[in-house]
């Protein structure tokens, strides 16, 4: 399995419009962030966690084929505000998109000109299936296990694709949902900054804790904010098995 990280940043991404922190100056790519968005690849089966408005830049550089269903993890914006842009993956067929009953609602309403009885020629291909945490399902040859977190207030999804598990905008998580977790080797996990806790969002020391409940053997944060600090600096600060993930990265699982 190819996993390959499109975006690790936050939903102001990285560098932040009008910033002048040493992290938005950066020249190093590595500091720079685009919207949280990945893909998981087999040999036969192409799956994309997210569509955020970042979408367009981040697949040119990869290979076109078929895209063979888009997993989303929740409606915010910076998830699913580039689903406009997979129209040229349509040509290969209709993509279905998977979500939760409160992201499906979100999309709906985001999104109506998608859905709409009579749609307008050339817009999305698109088809809503609706999923639920707990209960697996399979898209080619993989299987996929959505877990419900918290995003402060709002129950969310992440995935688990066997030994490998992706979980973004996380506050928090119950026990049970946390064991559906357990024994990954592979866990990519959202961290916005060390300091300055938030509402909604994990806190590094959060994320480094909760990869140890899980057990995972290496961890790869994201969903950071230009408060992380420079890529090598901030990746000093981490325990043995934690590193920050960047744009671009591939994993080969």
């Amino acid at each position: 399995m190819k996993i390959t990280l499109l975006g690790t940043g936050t939903s102001c991404g990285v560098p932040v419009i009008g910033c002048t922190c040493e992290v938005c100056r950066s020249t190093d790519p590595r500091d720079r962030r685009l919207r949280c968005s990945v893909l998981v690849e087999t040999d036969s089966t192409r799956l994309l966690v997210d569509c955020g408005p970042d979408f367009r830049e981040q697949i040119l550089p990869q290979p076109f084929r078929r895209i063979d269903g888009i997993l989303v993890t929740h409606s915010h914006y910076d998830h699913v505000g580039g689903m406009d842009d997979i129209r040229p993956y349509c040509q290969f067929g209709q993509i279905n998109v998977y979500a939760d009953a409160i992201a499906r609602q979100g999309m709906l309403q985001m999104l109506p000109y998608c859905f709409a009885e009579n749609r307008y020629p050339g817009v999305p291909k698109i088809e809503l299936d609706e999923i639920r945490a707990d209960q697996s399902f399979r898209i080619g040859d993989i299987d996929i296990l959505p877990v419900e977190v918290m995003h402060g207030q709002l129950p969310i999804l992440g995935y688990r694709f066997g030994r490998f598990a992706y979980v973004t905008d996380m506050k928090s998580i119950a026990d049970d949902q946390a064991a559906l977790l357990e024994g990954v080797d592979t866990l990519v996990v959202n961290a916005l900054r060390f300091d300055k806790p938030h509402h909604s969002h994990q806190l590094v020391d959060d994320a480094v804790g909760f990869a140890r409940r899980v057990g995972a053997r290496r961890t790869l944060l994201t969903h950071m904010c230009h408060d992380i600090g420079l890529f090598d600096a901030a990746n000093a600060r981490l325990p043995e098995g934690v590193e920050l993930a960047y744009d671009g990265q591939v994993l080969e699982l």
